[in-house]
């Protein structure tokens, strides 16, 4: 069995690269605020500009999520369910308003025809 000694520097050293890795990783990585401050003034601009929309458009992405996994299928077949669902919703409202809009076109042609023949 080895010495006392080797215990005791394998289990500082074990210890240092288990506590002082991740300590290292977090001291030198910046916070979102100091990456901000390095963007050029127009980044900066654009970024506080777009900041809002990108916040609106998580959340949004968090309550689908939610949503998904309320049910018992997994999220993904969840998602697709929703996606093919919306996509048929997207596609239906297109073709009404194509038919709309044949039908105003319609009326016009007859309009017109009317009062041409007069």
């Amino acid at each position: 069995m080895p010495a006392a000694g080797t215990w005791v520097k394998m289990l500082v050293t074990g210890a240092t690269l288990c506590i002082g890795g991740p300590w290292l990783v977090w001291y030198v990585t910046p916070t979102e605020e100091e990456i901000f401050k390095k963007y050029n003034p127009e980044l900066q601009k654009r970024s506080l500009q777009n900041r809002q929309q990108k916040q609106e458009e998580f959340n949004h992405f968090v309550n689908k999520l939610k949503e998904y996994s309320k049910s018992d299928k997994p999220i993904w077949e969840a998602a697709a369910e929703d996606e093919a669902k919306s996509s048929a919703a997207r596609r239906e409202k297109v073709l009404q308003e194509q038919r709309g809009l044949a039908e105003q076109s319609e009326r016009l042609r007859q309009e017109i025809r009317s009062h041409s023949s007069r």
